[in-house]
């Protein structure tokens, strides 16, 4: 949500997010704990939290992009995962956050250090992982040291992030292959965003690479507004649902619930007239 401009209500959000906590997922990323300022669709991030339905399995995982905000997010016992986008690329890590990879990696420190205290772990966002638009120095090797850092902080959960939709899924397997071998204890993650026509190979390459979390949105809505001028969307959850069932993966999804919350998203997503 936190891309589309005009305002969403808050009854709404959370009717939808309380399908999708009924739907079966391992963990709902709900809402975002930033600068109201910065991504004003989020401005209601407590107040929708205060109307969902928590009793079941579905984990709770906020966004955060600084010490302030997790400080927010640590207070509400229903949370359980704080997420930090940690670019690789200096140039987006400012468009983002608005500080260095150095002070990133120092904030990054100091969230885990509140998450283990709290009760909370921190899930980091290798933001532009496989690439970026803005020159900045990238290859495989620069990846696979940024999610050893991440190791060597006790940070156990760390999402493979394709900011921008650039990687092919030659790059993705051989990313994963490498990256499973070389951290066998860590949860990775893919978190593609994807033109509709590439997402199955891409779910495709991650998975027979070893992965096994991956970052999906219905209908493929979403995208990172301080990526580029034209959001590109998330894996759609329709397109990995379709995948297990080629691959006869049981999902162990409630596909009634997930297509009556699929009813509420043009009210969410498109304008309004």
């Amino acid at each position: 949500m936190q891309g589309i401009e005009h305002p969403i209500p808050t009854e709404l959000k959370a009717r939808y997010l309380n399908l999708l906590l009924k739907a079966g997922f391992d963990s709902l990323d709900f809402g975002s704990f930033v600068s109201p300022k910065a991504v004003p669709q989020l401005a209601d991030t407590a107040e929708v939290l205060a109307q969902l339905d928590t009793s079941g399995p579905t984990k709770l995982s906020a966004i955060v992009a600084n010490l302030r905000g997790a400080v927010d997010a640590c207070k509400y016992p229903e949370i359980d995962y704080l997420g930090y986008p940690f670019s690789i690329s200096e140039t987006f890590q400012q468009k983002n956050t608005r500080r260095s990879i150095t002070d990133s990696l120092e904030l990054v420190k100091e969230i885990q250090e509140l998450c283990v205290k709290s009760d909370k772990e921190l899930i980091i966002y290798i933001s532009m992982a496989f690439g970026n638009p803005f020159g900045d120095e990238w290859s495989p090797e620069v990846a696979e040291k940024w999610v050893g850092e991440m190791q060597d902080l006790g940070i156990r959960i760390i999402n493979m992030s394709d900011t921008i939709g650039i990687a092919d899924s030659g790059l993705i397997r051989e990313m994963f292959s490498k990256l499973m071998n070389t951290f066998p204890e860590a949860e990775l993650g893919a978190h593609f965003h994807s033109h509709p026509t590439t997402r199955i190979e891409k779910i495709d390459a991650a998975w027979k690479a070893g992965c096994k979390r991956f970052d999906v949105a219905l209908q493929g809505y979403g995208g990172c507004p301080f990526a580029e001028d034209e959001l590109v969307g998330n894996i759609a959850t329709e397109s990995l649902i379709a995948y297990c069932q080629t691959q006869e993966i049981e999902s162990g999804l409630d596909m009634d619930v997930l297509a009556e919350a699929g009813n509420l998203v043009p009210q969410i997503f498109l304008p309004q007239v």
